[in-house]
């Protein structure tokens, strides 16, 4: 697709950037032209040399080796609920974003639970594949990871994919037996916690079906960790994921004294850290390490898991003629104008598709609404074409501003999802003839950068490939 120049979006996450991090942005060190350059050019040879035979996914997103562990697999997928068991750890990583000090409830997408059955019909009524219990440590409380656990094994059995995410620093071969006689299906150690020891890990091979290693990739660490690869393997650990380094109001201070070179985005994040995760893929590879490693990209997360999150409640509202995009909103298109040419109209969507599922005529025939799947049967004429997205996430309360749906759980509580209007634009007739014609190819380059429908983009399609460096 022909896009805008790079310059004005870049500039907009920098004046985000600054506004959010305030009094230490002028603190860090960015890249300049020549280092963006020549940390561009290791990228893409690196990149490059993967490519010969590893994989990439998710729009380029995330990279890796091998295959990925069964819950990463349903996280590409947007099939995955993570619940945050507790909010207190009792490690202190200098890479952590967030305090972790606060036993509290069990939380999902700021929606608490109290109950296991109440989670148990979340998970039903979402129709999720895959669960995970994070936190804070989750094994500090253990009776908590149990019951939840238990409680989805139960209902789900093996149509649900579970895993826990863990420092290991109390775990111990009777945890784990309960954990597996729970329904425990994968396990994931943060071995940086631990100084990368890789015992307690080694513990869950022989007990849990399938043991992971997940960590930030550490850029001092490097050497390290290409040592730790053909351990892994050695030991019978099946994966490695590596995140990118974050940079957070909170770990800030922690990160600060050391040598990293900070990039742009929606979050600041760590140059080197990236750089790290592709080099030890790349080592894996060549070294013929049978370790897959995983590299989840801070833009992964921040597109395809919000992507997820936001369009979670479509189908308690989207209507036969509307469509869930990449990006997670629900399209509508609504042709008006005059009566008789919309008459007109319907009777040759009428043709196509006779049971009316994928299109409507308003009472007083000025309005049609169609599916997108129909557009090549449209013809705008002189008509305008209103395009509408909205968001339609799960709340714990409703506003009352917008349409609502009601999600009756076990212990009688509600949680709820909200109808949220995200973005609406009037197409005059000759813009709305090429925006459909956009919309029939699938978002191909044949929408001008100039066009009024380009601002609709970002709500049609995901950015792809791993984030610019600036």
């Amino acid at each position: 697709m022909a896009v805008s120049s790079e310059l004005p979006r870049h500039a907009a996450l920098i004046t985000s950037n600054r506004e959010d991090y305030s009094e230490i942005y002028n603190e860090l060190s960015f890249p300049d032209a020549a280092a963006v350059s020549k940390a561009s050019m290791l990228r893409e040879q690196l990149l490059g040399d993967i490519a010969i035979t590893g994989h990439s996914c998710n729009g380029g997103t995330k990279i890796y080796s091998g295959a990925l562990s069964p819950g990463c697999k349903l996280c590409s997928e947007g099939s995955w609920s993570c619940l945050f068991i507790n909010g207190r750890c009792n490690r202190s990583c200098f890479y952590c974003p967030t305090s972790q000090d606060e036993i509290g409830l069990p939380t999902t997408n700021n929606v608490n639970f109290r109950s296991p059955a109440d989670y148990v019909a979340y998970l039903e009524q979402f129709n999720f594949r895959g669960m995970s219990l994070s936190g804070g440590e989750p094994t500090l409380t253990p009776g908590r990871c149990l019951a939840f656990l238990t409680a989805a094994k139960r209902k789900f059995g093996g149509n649900l994919h579970s895993w826990l995410y863990t420092n290991g620093s109390l775990i111990t071969p009777e945890l784990l037996l309960k954990l597996r006689d729970a329904g425990l299906d994968e396990i994931r150690f943060d071995i940086g916690a631990l100084d990368y020891v890789l015992d307690k890990a080694a513990l869950a091979v022989d007990i849990i079906p399938t043991v992971t290693v997940e960590i930030p990739a550490i850029p001092e660490k490097i050497e390290l960790m290409k040592e730790k690869l053909a351990e892994m393997a050695e030991r019978g650990i099946k994966h490695l994921n590596l995140h990118q380094l974050r940079l957070t109001n909170y770990n800030y201070k922690r990160l600060k004294g050391r040598p990293y070179t900070y990039l742009h985005g929606e979050k600041v994040t760590v140059l080197e850290s990236e750089l790290t995760a592709l080099e030890l893929i790349r080592h894996g590879l060549e070294h013929h390490i049978e370790l897959p490693i995983n590299y989840c990209s801070f833009v992964y997360k921040h597109r395809y898991q919000r992507a997820a999150a936001r369009g979670r409640g479509a189908e308690l509202f989207q209507q036969g003629w509307e469509t869930r995009t990449s990006s997670g909103y629900i399209r509508n298109l609504q042709l008006r104008g005059p009566a008789e040419h919309l008459q007109k109209q319907a009777k040759i969507l009428e043709q196509v598709n006779p049971e009316k599922t994928l299109w409507q005529l308003s009472r007083n025939s000025e309005q049609l609404l169609f599916a997108a799947q129909l557009s090549g049967s449209i013809l705008c004429g002189t008509c305008e074409l209103q395009v509408t997205y909205s968001d339609a996430p799960v709340k714990e309360h409703m506003s009352y501003r917008f349409p609502f749906r009601d999600i009756k759980l076990p212990s009688g509580r509600k949680v709820c999802s909200e109808r949220v209007p995200a973005k609406g634009l009037l197409l005059q007739p000759a813009d709305a003839d090429e925006y459909l014609a956009w919309l029939r190819h699938e978002g191909d380059d044949s929408l001008a950068e100039n066009h009024p429908a380009t601002p609709l983009i970002g709500f049609e399609q995901l950015s792809q490939g791993l984030q610019d460096y600036f």
